[in-house]
């Protein structure tokens, strides 16, 4: 039976410990070894054990240890520790007290390595959150972010300008190229409107050749127009494409809210327009929403 309890530990990445207040000795079973990389027979030391964890990670487990020191209630909890090789791994560590006349003596537990688990629970969250093509966010993190930087009155009082941005001919490229090439087109937006606005809150991809970038408040309008003057020309550049290059081009509808107060739908509504001002004042231009408009010189 002891036999397969071991393996079971093994199978599972858990094994258990034992602290002694009095003396600071530590006691480890072989899977905790290994989830620190420690030989079989070293003896931890309860410094050294410590150093490698993250510091979030230590000083949240610190506090919680104290706790059950002093009050006797046991804890359960996921930190992250960065072991002699380097390879950071997640660790779920629960703690309970040994009592002797009314007073903690001893901790003792189990860590596990949920390494694996976590990995595996980022990636679902990356793709639930991203989009798969471009992986810039997609567009209900781009609502929710709106959401976060809305003030109590209902006002984008943390946003500093709203930059709305439509792919000019991406239709025709599909046509005539394929979804091949179109997809291609869509990476290379992504990456420049990342490279336009590098301080910007957020770049998403709303859906089809539609994006959006939320800048962050306060904003000043000479640093908007250059973004916006530095955006129209770079996605005018020609996209490479197998043996040639695809045409890329786009318009872009923005509303500064510097010394404003809008709501978040009049927000939306200004740069909507501004970007249907821009595809009728001929497409690859910039239009803010009081009317002002950068267009690409030949």
């Amino acid at each position: 039976m002891d036999r397969l309890r071991a393996a079971a530990a093994r199978l599972a990445g858990i094994g258990a410990w034992h602290c002694d207040l009095a003396t600071g000795r530590l006691t480890w079973t072989d899977e905790v070894r290994r989830l620190f990389d420690l030989a079989d027979d070293a003896e931890p030391e309860r410094a050294q054990a410590l150093a490698l964890y993250e510091d979030e990670s230590r000083e949240q487990m610190e506090a919680l240890r104290r706790d059950l020191v002093l009050t006797g209630r046991p804890f359960a909890m996921d930190v992250c520790i960065r072991p002699r090789r380097g390879e950071r791994r997640w660790m779920r560590l629960s703690a309970d007290g040994v009592r002797e006349n009314g007073r903690v003596v001893a901790l003792y537990g189990a860590k596990q390595d949920i390494t694996a688990e976590r990995l595996a629970r980022e990636r679902l969250r990356l793709l639930a959150e991203h989009d798969g093509l471009t992986g810039l966010a997609n567009r209900s993190v781009f609502e929710a972010r709106c959401r976060e930087m809305v003030g109590e009155t209902g006002t984008a009082t943390g946003i500093g300008a709203l930059v709305l941005v439509d792919l000019d001919g991406f239709k025709g490229v599909n046509d005539r190229h394929g979804h091949a090439a179109g997809d291609a087109c869509l990476r290379e937006a992504a990456a420049r409107l990342g490279r336009a606005f590098p301080d910007a809150a957020l770049v998403a991809r709303l859906g089809g050749d539609e994006f959006a970038v939320l800048l962050r408040a306060p904003l000043g309008r000479l640093r908007l127009e250059a973004d916006l003057d530095r955006a129209v020309r770079s996605m005018a550049r020609p996209v490479p494409w197998q043996a040639g290059r695809l045409s890329l081009g786009a318009s872009f509808g923005a509303t500064l809210l510097q010394g404003r107060r809008p709501t978040l739908s009049e927000t939306f509504d200004e740069a909507d327009r501004a970007l249907y001002a821009a595809k009728a004042a001929g497409r690859g231009c910039a239009r803010l929403h009081d009317g002002w408009t950068v267009r690409l010189r030949a």
